[in-house]
């Protein structure tokens, strides 16, 4: 069958078609998930930057 003879051969040619779909499918089923946590990230970095004004004035009599 198309000149390759040696059954490893086919299934390292299989792995490697299984192998490309499945990250196709990882990446459709994560592609927005990143969205989520940035808009976490920007709320604790609005709070850490409140924390940090509240010692500053603190410490600093501001």
């Amino acid at each position: 069958m198309l000149g390759i003879d040696d059954p490893w051969i086919w299934g390292v040619y299989l792995l490697c078609i299984f192998s490309a779909l499945l990250c196709l499918i990882y990446g459709m089923i994560n592609w927005n998930k990143e969205g989520e946590l940035e808009a976490l990230e920007v709320k604790e970095e609005e709070a850490w930057e409140e924390r940090e004004e509240e010692m500053q004035e603190k410490e600093l009599g501001l």
